[in-house]
């Protein structure tokens, strides 16, 4: 994983160039947007535990046959290692989320997890489903403007939202 400053200057000098303009401009809107970032981070952090738990419990009331005896989610084990699952996913969003970059989401948390899952027979619609549950709730306490950075957090959110969809689609 790189952040953003050495994913640039690597970039650059595997060309042989200077850091671009733009590439400096869309740095300084990254320093600029930090504090935005980093309460966002902090927001998501504070509740990780409500936000799956709610998430977790929205699924299984949409999806009961997942608790029913013979679900993917019956017994305490099981439904304990999709609880640390779910966990696990929003954690490495909050880290795509601190960086700007959707490469930890990716490298160390979704690559291969649709083929682990498949294995396991886990089913990968309601993994996603559980996920956007979680992308829901997520962005409701990241964008209340209560107590952090003032500022448009539209484009953030957003940022935020890719990231929940792209390990929605990595599992589907």
């Amino acid at each position: 994983m790189l952040d953003a400053y050495t994913r640039v200057v690597s970039q650059a000098d595997a060309r042989g160039e200077y850091v671009s303009a733009a590439q400096l401009d869309a740095l300084s809107a990254l320093v600029k947007d930090g504090l935005k970032r980093v309460d966002v981070v902090n927001r998501i952090t504070g509740n990780a535990s409500a936000i799956v738990a709610n998430a977790a419990r929205a699924l299984f009331a949409e999806q009961p046959q997942l608790i029913a005896p013979g679900g993917n989610a019956y017994t305490s084990r099981r439904m304990a290692a999709c609880l640390r699952d779910m966990e696990i996913i929003l954690r490495y969003v909050t880290y795509a989320v601190y960086t700007g970059d959707a490469s930890v989401l990716d490298d160390r948390c979704l690559n291969g997890l649709r083929e682990t899952y498949l294995a396991l027979g886990v089913p990968g619609g309601s993994v996603a489903a559980g996920i956007q549950k979680m992308k829901e709730a997520a962005i409701a306490i990241a964008n209340d403007p209560n107590g952090i950075t003032r500022g448009d957090c539209s484009s953030l959110m957003s940022e935020l939202a890719g990231y929940f969809d792209r390990a929605a689609a990595a599992v589907a």
